[in-house]
Order: C-alpha cells, then sequence, then structure tokens
C-alpha cells in the first residue's frame, strides 16, 4: 500500500481547490460570453427569409449589432443543428449569441394571439383577421378551396396562436378544422324533435348564441325555440332580421331595431317565416351547440330582457306582456 506524506496530500488538494476555481472561472467566462455578453438594448424582431444562409444572417445580425461576434453565432448555430429557419423572431432585451442561434434553430419564432369571439359571423372575422396587422394575405379567393367557401357555422370560434406573417387564410383554415372536431364530439347524439340534422342544431344554436351571452341561460333560451317549433308558432327571433338587414354581417353598429324592420323580405326573417332560417346566423360555441342538444326541460313560449343582462320567461302571452311592460319601464330610465 502506496503511503502519501501529509505534506504531498495537502499539496495535491491544493491542487484540485486550484483546479476547480480555474474551471469555474472557466465556465463563468464562457457562460457571460454566450448567455450575458449582449449588445440587444431592447427587444428588437429580426426576420429570417426563406433560404436564408446562416452567414448572410450573421452578418445582418453583427451589422445592426444584435450579435458581438459572427464566429461565436457560427459555432452556436452549430451546436444547435446548424440550420436556421425561417420566420420573424422577438429577439428580448439582453439575449446573448447562444440564446439568438436556438431561437433561429428550432424555429421559436415570435406569435400572436387571435381570438375570434363566440357570434361572430363570417363577415366579421374576416374584418378581424383584416385588421390583425400581424397576419398576411387576404382572406378570400377561389371557391373552389374550402376554406373560400365558408358560411356561417363553418368555424369555431376560440382563441388562435400562430406565428406572425402567418396568412389570414391560414388562421379561417384553423378556425374551420377546428369546427370539424367539435362536430364530431357531438356525434351519436340525439336530435331534440323537431331538428332532423347537424344544420338544423347548428341554426338553432347561432340564434341562441346571439340572444344570450349567459352560458346558464342557454338551455332555457333552446327550449323556448324548441316549445315554439313543436307547436307550430314563428321564431319570431330578433337576430335574424339584424342578419338579414345587415346583409349577413349581424351587426347594426348601434343602429335601433324597429317596428318596420321586421317585415324585411328575407328566409332568415322569423318574423315574416315559419320554421328555421336556412343557414346558421352566427358562428358558435360548445355551449349554444350543447344547449340545443340538451335543452331545459320548460313550458315557455317568450322571454324578454330583464334589464340586468338575462331575461325573464313566459308560458303565455299575457304574462309576457306584463314583463314586456316592465322591460320598456327599464328602457325608458336607462335612457334617461
Amino acid at each position: 500500500m502506496i503511503k502519501i506524506s501529509k505534506r504531498k496530500l495537502k499539496n495535491i488538494k491544493e491542487w484540485v481547490k486550484f483546479a476547480l476555481a480555474i474551471a469555474c472561472v472557466v465556465v463563468f467566462v464562457v457562460y457571460f460570453i454566450f448567455n450575458i455578453w449582449s449588445p440587444v438594448k431592447t427587444a428588437t424582431s429580426v426576420v429570417v427569409p426563406r433560404g436564408a444562409s446562416i452567414t448572410g444572417m450573421a452578418n445582418r445580425l453583427y451589422q445592426n449589432r444584435i450579435i458581438k461576434s459572427k464566429d461565436l453565432f457560427y459555432f452556436s448555430i452549430r451546436m444547435n443543428g446548424g440550420k436556421i429557419m425561417a420566420g420573424e423572431y422577438e429577439i428580448p432585451r439582453g439575449a446573448g449569441v447562444w440564446t439568438i442561434a436556438s431561437m433561429l434553430s428550432h424555429g421559436r419564432v415570435a406569435t400572436t394571439t387571435i381570438t375570434i369571439p363566440e357570434g361572430f359571423t363570417i363577415k366579421q372575422t374576416k374584418m378581424l383577421l383584416m385588421n390583425t396587422n400581424s397576419l398576411v394575405g387576404d382572406v378570400d379567393c377561389d371557391k373552389s378551396i374550402p376554406v373560400c367557401d365558408l358560411k356561417d357555422g363553418d368555424i369555431f370560434p376560440d382563441t388562435y396562436r400562430v406565428a406572425r406573417g402567418t396568412a389570414r387564410l391560414a388562421v379561417l383554415d384553423l378556425a374551420r378544422k377546428k369546427m370539424i372536431d367539435i362536430k364530431k364530439s357531438f356525434d351519436g347524439m340525439k336530435y331534440p324533435t323537431p331538428l332532423k340534422d347537424w344544420n338544423d342544431v347548428m341554426v338553432l344554436a347561432s340564434i341562441v348564441q346571439k340572444e344570450t351571452p349567459l352560458k346558464r341561460e342557454m338551455p332555457v333560451v333552446a327550449s323556448v325555440y324548441l316549445n315554439r317549433l313543436n307547436v307550430n308558432m314563428r321564431l319570431q327571433a330578433c337576430p335574424t332580421v339584424v342578419y338579414a338587414l345587415t346583409d349577413f354581417e349581424g351587426d347594426m353598429h348601434g343602429a335601433p331595431l324597429l317596428s318596420g324592420h321586421l317585415k324585411i323580405d328575407s328566409p332568415y326573417n322569423t318574423y315574416t317565416h315559419n320554421g328555421l332560417p336556412p343557414h346558421p346566423i352566427a358562428n358558435v360555441g360548445r355551449d349554444a351547440i350543447r344547449s340545443v342538444f340538451k335543452p331545459a326541460n320548460t313550458k315557455y313560449l317568450y322571454f324578454v330582457a330583464d334589464g340586468r343582462g338575462g331575461h325573464k320567461f313566459s308560458k303565455d302571452y299575457k304574462e309576457h306582456q306584463k314583463n314586456h311592460e316592465v322591460w320598456r319601464e327599464i328602457k325608458k330610465e336607462l335612457n334617461k
């Protein structure tokens, strides 16, 4: 057994400590150079075009003072897979060359969030997308392509997170495909009498969606319209008139709905036509669809606003007239 003197053991320990200290310094220097040493003073947008070379991007980033060393950028890219991906990137303040190279190599592009509200029509959705500057392209094209021949009820209102620079038609197609998935989730459910198919469900769900924003009220509103259909009463739903009046936009932009409007000649006018309109009058959420498949068990045939964001429901016209008088008084106070 080899014996080591105390003096030699002490020297070894000193050398180990020294080596560890040097290693720590090297690690810190490397970390500093690749992750902290940064000329990026504020968040900066960088676009990598399709087909851009690593050398070309290194020159651009260096000239725009986003990196301090092209050699370090080359090395970092090589260590992250040796390629860069096209897209728009949001480089955060203080980002080092390793962070930037990692973002470009793995395609961590800048994103944008688009929320399509429940109850929006196709026209409103297209206007929303056209006003979203982080998207590109048009919203209309050859109707032989499914996403270019959309009708209300074909897309699912939701929040969609996409890369900046995404085509507007691509966002519409995401919403279209999401609605296909939503429809599948209701497969096998029984259509309530007298509804015959998915289009009937979506038409009634769109009316429910436009009548109330309250999830708890939707099954009750659905029950009113189903009760009316089952006794051959006209639906007399104001949103259907608005849809016809506004050329399928579905928004009066603050203008009042007048009694004369209820006479508009349109198959969507449920004051002058029996049964359901031919197609949905808006794009609907899951709760509105579910309310039609599972309506409340009521005998209600009428409802009117209660002035608190909801509605008062009634079984007969006499009770409905009383509720309507209360609503008229509430409107007078609101107008004051």
